[in-house]
């Protein structure tokens, strides 16, 4: 353990913290902060088409709204909830402050993500779409080893990341609430994630779109719930947040222990990373496989998954753990330089114990529900992220089955696996799959901009269209046939 922790320490910290950062920072400077200046753009594009029209779907392939979803259930379970509570306690409260910059920035990186993603995306046999990272980087990039390096670590990744920290948050979240085994939970997991993984990405699509935004409303109306009951804690809770993000707030445990601005950096964007994957490249592959024209208009949902996984669900998940009294930052620190910390200290038994101060055992319970059925989404998902990657490395589909087995064997390991260990592996490998992506996303930024003034330009609001007039280094390139 003392070697895997080492080993993420050295791939994070700093400089692919400061990378993750940089790409966000440019695309954002680059289109004059388009996620802040234009959010009557995107959110009408978005969540006001929703209302305009309903979406009708081809056979094969996803909706816009079902590789939204796709793609939120693959984050908002262990990111928004679990993830924020270890980010917390590894990491202090000024990890938050971080993982909204993180957040803020990634808007932009998953916008341009989304946009190369449905730009390359390829054709299926049966009609529908499919596509991700490793496609724009052999087809945009011309470079068969980054694609086959993304990849191969998000193979890697699905089943680390995808698959044992999901299973883990699930299966310690029940023996928490309802002394559920947790070999017994990841048996029923494993078997049930079978069933939906057989019917591939349509069926993923059609389990999320029911389930995400029952449980998204679920979530956020229980916390603010707990919120509103401690009010009066929630200027405290913001003052430390900001007050530790750029140092300790106070001396503890002996005097001289405590948080410091590399521990919230570190753990603030290496979590903000994961709940929204803004920069890994993973959701990329199911808005790749939606059914539309335009892939900038792809990559306005882009903006708004950040903003719902991130933004919304982070944020509320990290008040009512600070307003609620249930962490003690002395307690944190002292357990962490004594090597003691358990797993009922963090992750979804933190946010789950936050909830049930107001909420009794109702308030773990919804915890656990929402947990559950967000992780349980999020195997799926990512099942398909792996099984697009494995397609695309042997050029065949003989080997999904095997792989599909090893997805199974995986949950039951993480079940009853150590907590610690388990998002140590998975910020591992998380930064691995990153790394050719971002560098993807710099070569092709030319690219991703100019599709997106296009689309600006081609639209009928004049005030959007002047929009583009301000990226006057941008040149109108002529498009490129599309593979």
């Amino acid at each position: 353990m003392g070697f895997v922790a080492r080993l993420s320490d050295f791939l994070w910290n700093p400089w692919l913290l400061t990378l993750f950062l940089f790409v966000g920072l440019y695309y954002s400077v680059r289109t004059g902060f388009f996620q802040l200046f234009h959010i009557k753009l995107w959110l009408k594009t978005t969540v006001g088409s929703l209302f305009r029209h309903s979406e009708k779907k081809k056979s094969g392939g996803l909706t816009r709204f079902q590789a939204l979803s796709t793609a939120l259930a693959a984050t908002i379970g262990t990111g928004s909830i679990a993830g924020v509570a270890t980010a917390i306690f590894f990491g202090g409260p000024g990890a938050v402050f971080w993982m909204w910059v993180s957040a803020f920035l990634g808007m932009m990186t998953g916008c341009a993500e989304k946009i190369l993603a449905v730009r390359y995306h390829q054709k299926g046999k049966n009609g529908g779409f499919f596509g991700g990272p490793m496609y724009y980087m052999e087809k945009g990039v011309k470079s068969r080893f980054l694609a086959c390096m993304f990849s191969l670590c998000c193979v890697a990744a699905s089943l680390a990341g995808g698959n044992l920290v999901q299973a883990n948050s699930i299966s310690t979240a029940l023996e928490a609430s309802a002394g559920v085994s947790r070999l017994w939970v990841g048996l029923v997991v494993a078997l049930a994630a079978g069933v939906v993984i057989l019917g591939g990405v349509e069926r993923i699509g059609k389990l999320s779109e029911r389930l995400v935004p029952c449980m998204a409303l679920l979530f956020i109306g229980g916390g603010l719930v707990v919120l509103a009951h401690h009010i009066d804690a929630v200027p405290a809770a913001f003052s430390s947040i900001f007050t530790s993000a750029f140092g300790s707030p106070k001396a503890a445990v002996g005097g001289g222990l405590g948080y410091g601005i590399a521990q919230a950096l570190r753990y603030g964007v290496a979590r903000g990373v994961f709940t929204n994957e803004a920069g890994m490249g993973s959701s990329a592959m199911a808005h790749a496989a939606a059914q539309v024209k335009e892939p900038a208009e792809q990559g306005m949902w882009g903006i708004f998954e950040v903003f719902v996984a991130s933004i919304l669900v982070c944020s509320v998940t990290a008040l009512v753990i600070l307003t609620s009294g249930v962490y003690d930052m002395d307690a944190a620190l002292l357990a962490i330089q004594s090597g003691t910390v358990t797993n009922g200290m963090l992750g979804a038994p933190l946010s789950a114990a936050a909830f049930a101060t107001v909420l009794g055992h109702g308030g773990s319970m919804l915890v656990t529900v929402c947990l559950m059925l967000f992780a349980f989404t999020s195997l799926v998902g990512w099942s398909y992220y792996g099984e697009q990657s494995l397609r695309y490395l042997t050029g065949t589909d003989r080997f999904r089955a095997s792989y599909r087995i090893c997805c199974m064997v995986m949950i039951v390991v993480g079940s009853i696996g150590d907590i610690s260990l388990v998002w140590q592996m998975s910020d591992i490998f998380n930064g691995l799959m990153a790394l050719p992506n971002l560098l993807a996303l710099l070569l092709l930024s030319p690219e991703a901009l100019d599709l997106l003034r296009r689309w600006i330009y081609r639209g009928n609001d004049k005030s959007n269209a002047r929009l583009t007039e301000q990226w006057h280094y941008v040149r109108l390139r002529p498009r490129r046939k599309k593979f």
